[in-house]
């Protein structure tokens, strides 16, 4: 099949080094925020904070992330042209939403009178909301949504990415904790443009199950 986004999907894959040379170009990284703001979800909740990590400072930080656990994945945050935190509010409240109902009204997509109303929608939030107004296996969701949708842009842009799981939420809590402002980063995404001598998975053949065996048309 041809097609620029099959094209995108097969030549994107999880980079294992870095040229630490390569920087991303301003005009490339501001493509990739925006596309980052403008990713779905549920209910335009949004229940995200991108942390971006680009500074010497800011890497050395999130360098020191790794002091505990996850060591194969700290080589990429000096050598990757940036890193991308990945963070959600695992208490999401009817005041987040309420930001989103503003911006709505000031957009010109909700009428002001309409206000009360639409917070009919806040009720998918309740149904996913413990007893202590912990919600973070939604918002956590929503959030892998943007993940997603920025990993596809990088690839149109000829960018390389790493997704990371492997990274201590703990730690990152605790050296970036004016800037999470208590949200909570599980995953992260380096970004950049890979060494091309040591990347041995850049020459590897792309492999995924046959079609048959993960859809099914009715």
């Amino acid at each position: 099949m041809t097609h620029p986004i099959i094209t995108d999907l097969n030549r994107r894959y999880t980079s294992k080094r870095y040229d630490a040379s390569k920087k991303i170009s301003q005009s490339d990284l501001d493509i990739i925020l925006e596309a980052i703001r403008l990713s779905p979800s549920s209910i335009n909740s949004q229940p995200w904070k991108i942390i971006v990590i680009s500074s010497d400072e800011a890497k050395q930080r999130m360098h020191q992330t790794f002091v505990n656990k996850f060591q194969f994945n700290q080589p990429h945050i000096k050598a990757a042209s940036h890193t991308l935190l990945f963070a959600h509010n695992p208490k999401y409240a009817r005041s987040d939403y309420e930001k989103v109902i503003d911006t709505d009204i000031k957009n010109g997509r909700t009428l002001a009178e309409n206000k009360e109303q639409a917070f009919g929608a806040f009720a998918f939030v309740d149904l996913n909301t413990d007893e202590h107004g912990n919600n973070a296996h939604w918002t956590k969701a929503q959030t892998y949504i943007a993940l997603g949708n920025t990993m596809h842009t990088v690839a149109r842009l000829g960018i390389d990415s790493t997704p990371m799981e492997g990274v201590d939420k703990d730690m990152i809590s605790e050296l970036f904790a004016d800037e999470l402002n208590g949200y909570v980063c599980e995953v992260a995404l380096a970004i950049g443009y890979h060494e091309e001598s040591e990347d041995y998975n850049a020459t590897l053949p792309k492999s995924r199950l046959a079609k048959d065996q993960v859809i099914t048309i009715l």
